[in-house]
């Protein structure tokens, strides 16, 4: 494989291992409420109405995986066709796992970890973003730019990916200090997987502007 390939492939590889994390805790979930789960302070909410989490977790599941292999840019520009059937299909699941999301937050009474206000905000700021941004790219690319198009659907994978880079901020505080037991902790590390996400983001997009300027300027100095 030529080297050029190599980090577009790394970075679909760690998308796709990334996703893993939202994809098998759903699975199990989903197991889960499939039997006659014992009803807990952790699960109540899941087991008296399933319906709203069973549909994030099928939508998350699917946005999660699929949405990686949309960052493959030699899969778009050869297979054009898969590209935009999949984008069809990943607004519909995005939108549903955001809307879903919003719901939850709404309507379930959250396990005492989770109550912290400041979390409240996070996600409810998290699913109307989410929302917002697959809404932007519908409309930017029925314009034809696909500059827009782009930076808005990264935005919205970014906010629905956070599960996965949660357990990142979660893990070296575990690992080195102790299980998080209280609800500013909690707050703190769960706002900081989505922070992480959407400034990665915006990194790869500001640097992705810069490298079209200096390739356009490169021709008239040269």
């Amino acid at each position: 494989m030529p080297m050029s390939f190599k980090p577009a492939w790394l970075v679909l590889a760690g998308l796709i291992l990334l996703a893993l994390v939202p994809v098998i805790a759903g699975g199990a979930r989903l197991a889960e409420l499939a039997g006659q789960p014992e009803v807990t302070p952790s699960n109540a909410r899941f087991v008296t109405a399933p319906v709203p989490v069973v549909l994030h977790i099928v939508s998350v599941t699917t946005y999660a995986l699929l949405g990686a292999f949309q960052f493959s840019d030699g899969l778009r520009r050869s297979h054009p066709r898969w590209h935009r059937i999949a984008g069809r299909v990943l607004v519909l699941a995005g939108l549903l796992a955001a809307l879903s999301g919003l719901w939850m937050t709404q309507a379930y009474t959250p396990p005492p970890m989770d109550r912290g206000l400041t979390l409240y905000l996070v996600r409810i700021a998290v699913g109307t973003g989410m929302t917002a941004s697959l809404t932007l790219g519908i409309a930017a690319i029925r314009r034809g730019d696909i500059t827009r198009h782009r930076a808005w659907m990264m935005r919205a994978y970014g906010l629905g990916m956070g599960a996965g880079t949660q357990v990142l901020t979660h893990l070296p505080w575990t690992l080195l200090i102790e299980m998080p037991n209280s609800t500013t902790t909690r707050d703190v590390l769960m706002g900081a997987g989505w922070a992480i996400n959407i400034a990665i983001v915006e990194w790869v997009l500001v640097r992705r502007t810069r490298l079209g300027r200096q390739q356009a300027v490169a021709p008239l100095v040269s």
